[in-house]
């Protein structure tokens, strides 16, 4: 299982952007169960970024939300960076 660390700033996209709203935050959790077990399961369309996010990842909550995160010592840390829309964290 890969160990998971919330950045400051994820934490206050997390409290501002998902925990209002009771069903994203419930799928916030579920997609995040399911990626500490195994990041590249096709559910969560898990991809590098480019541009000026090259060196991060992303993976899907639901059809708008994303969580954009860097992968840390060989795939067994992952530092969770941005989480939001795709207009907000792109």
């Amino acid at each position: 299982m890969i160990q998971l660390v919330w950045d400051a700033g994820f934490k206050r996209a997390y409290k501002k952007r998902i925990s209002t709203d009771a069903l994203l935050k419930q799928r916030f959790w579920d997609a995040l169960v399911q990626f500490a077990s195994d990041p590249f399961t096709p559910d969560l369309r898990t991809h590098p970024l480019t541009g000026k996010l090259h060196g991060l990842h992303a993976f899907s909550v639901d059809a708008d939300c994303r969580v954009v995160f860097r992968f840390i010592k060989a795939h067994a840390k992952v530092l969770l960076i941005d989480i939001g829309t795709h207009e907000e964290v792109y």
